[in-house]
């Protein structure tokens, strides 16, 4: 059984960085693509970045692209979002996700597996 663990969240002052790191357990990510999605309070689930299973493909949501970047290293099992020029409407609860397949998507409906998610919170 596939299980995601996220970390690297907290509270960070506007301008600043994180790196985000989702670490997977029970099951090789090889073949699992993998998205980075969030949700702020009272706003719907955003899917923000996401990684094919090679890591050959990525895509990203407009409001990040330029600022946030998504790699893996699958020898480490584990996915990552660096996070740059973080903005107070990047505060959200993130989450990781995968799905058996070599595409990824942005649309949270594709896949099966989800981790806990870690809070990130941009503020001054």
């Amino acid at each position: 059984q596939l299980q995601l663990v996220e970390s690297g969240g907290g509270l960070v002052q506007p301008g600043g960085s994180l790196r985000l790191s989702c670490a997977a357990s029970g099951v090789t990510l090889d073949y699992y693509a993998i998205g980075w999605f969030r949700q702020a309070p009272g706003k719907e689930r955003e899917g923000v970045s996401c990684i094919s299973s090679s890591g050959g493909s990525t895509n990203y949501a407009d409001s990040v692209k330029g600022r946030f970047t998504i790699s893996r290293d699958n020898a480490k099992n584990t996915v990552y979002l660096q996070m740059n020029s973080l903005k107070p409407e990047d505060t959200a609860i993130y989450y990781c996700a995968a799905r058996p397949f070599r595409r990824c998507l942005l649309t949270g409906g594709g896949y099966d597996y989800w981790g806990q998610g870690t809070q990130v919170t941009v503020s001054s």
